[in-house]
């Protein structure tokens, strides 16, 4: 990095944006499509492995894609009790950052409908993607930034206990639910018996609430399932994957010597992996990340800290920085790559085809032509987000 460079980021923790740029990484690596080479090379265990973890599980489970949109949801709770303090030295009032949260809440339910919408017929008013999903929860987050320690962990618990019993609540799918007609195989092995049954696929609360809240907007045809399980009262346990960010962001901002920080960190990252694994082999929730069960609050919760104490450590403790400034160039954009990927990935990889035709991506044979275009087109958008950087350009909501 430069000398400019290195002032502009030194009052700012270089490690999280470094995980948050690592997180819209991942994300953007979508375009790369090692499913394609998997299925070209199926005897290759190196591309099975990456394929897996560049896909969402089925149903229970987690794979590294899975860890996305929790990482991003923990991040703006971590750095939540820095935009708070800062817009307390700058004097504004309670009432005035409130109303600043309210915006940013309603700015990012209407950039994630917008983005689900482009290439369709007419607006599609979902509310279980990434951005939905934060705004909804962003209002009450921002409240429960200024309780105390004792109220926010209260909340917690009351969201995931809340949760779990609202799913027991609803009647479990009998023996004569049609799932097909919810687009579920009746064969689908990730069908549960007993309290986890509660949760099953497009037979649950979160599966009901939807077919009646979604039907309230226009649409092409009546919402009778998410093919993926996905559902809009997400929001809600993901708020709990937000309060486990903003106890990060207690911590880093507590006074905590290095080594006590990091203790936590690891501490909670261990203990949220094991009581999540425990809901799900004792039948009690599966770790679901599709309808972001309270066991998958904890589990990848979990996750969120120790990747969180994984940059921390190299980046800020060792000060090992400069392997992360790729990654840092993403992660102080984010808003702006998570657009670009929804908007002109085609056109830029289109573009590249229109100039170059398809002989030059398939030098490798024609298995690698997406992973070379791909790749291409990452490093397009690495150098965007790189113009906007050197240029101190960054979409703020």
């Amino acid at each position: 990095m430069s000398e400019k460079q290195t002032e502009f980021m030194a009052g700012r923790l270089i490690s999280m944006d470094a995980y948050r740029g690592f997180v819209m990484f991942l994300m953007t690596a979508e375009l790369l499509s090692f499913h394609r080479l998997h299925e070209a090379f199926p005897d290759s265990s190196f591309w099975a492995f990456l394929a897996h973890h560049q896909d969402h599980v089925e149903w229970a489970g987690c794979s590294l894609h899975d860890l996305i949109q929790p990482s991003f949801s923990f991040l703006v709770g971590v750095a939540l009790p820095y935009s708070i303090a800062s817009r307390q030295l700058k004097g504004q009032s309670f009432n005035v950052q409130f109303g600043h949260a309210l915006r940013r809440s309603l700015i990012l339910i209407l950039l994630g409908i917008f983005l689900r919408s482009t290439h369709r017929e007419q607006t599609n008013f979902t509310f279980e993607d990434t951005l939905t999903q934060i705004g909804l929860g962003y209002p009450f987050l921002f409240l429960l930034g200024h309780a105390r320690p004792k109220i926010q962990w209260g909340a917690f618990a009351a969201i995931l206990a809340g949760y779990w019993l609202m799913f027991i609540l609803y009647p479990a799918p009998g023996a004569d639910f049609v799932y097909s007609a919810v687009g579920v195989p009746a064969d689908w092995q990730e069908h549960y018996t007993g309290l986890m049954a509660h949760f099953n696929k497009n037979s649950n609360l979160a599966w009901a609430f939807d077919t009646w809240f979604l039907n309230l907007f226009p649409r092409p045809k009546p919402f009778l399932y998410n093919g993926g399980g996905y559902a809009t009262l997400s929001f809600i346990p993901t708020l709990g994957t937000m309060l486990l960010g903003l106890q990060a962001g207690n911590w880093l901002r507590g006074g905590f010597d290095n080594q006590a920080l990091l203790k936590r960190f690891v501490l909670a990252g261990v203990a949220g992996l094991v009581l999540g694994t425990l809901c799900h082999l004792l039948g009690i929730c599966p770790v679901v990340k599709r309808i972001w069960t309270p066991a998958w609050v904890l589990f990848s919760g979990g996750w969120c800290f120790l990747l969180l104490a994984f940059f921390y450590w190299v980046i800020d403790v060792r000060k090992k920085r400069r392997w992360a400034f790729p990654l840092v160039v993403i992660g102080m954009n984010s808003i702006a790559i998570y657009c670009l990927v929804h908007l002109i990935d085609g056109f830029i990889m289109n573009s590249f085809y229109i100039h170059f035709g398809h002989a030059p991506f398939r030098i490798f044979g024609e298995a690698y032509e997406q992973l070379l275009v791909g790749s291409l087109t990452l490093a397009v958008f690495w150098v965007l987000l790189w113009w906007m950087y050197r240029r101190k350009l960054f979409i703020r909501i």
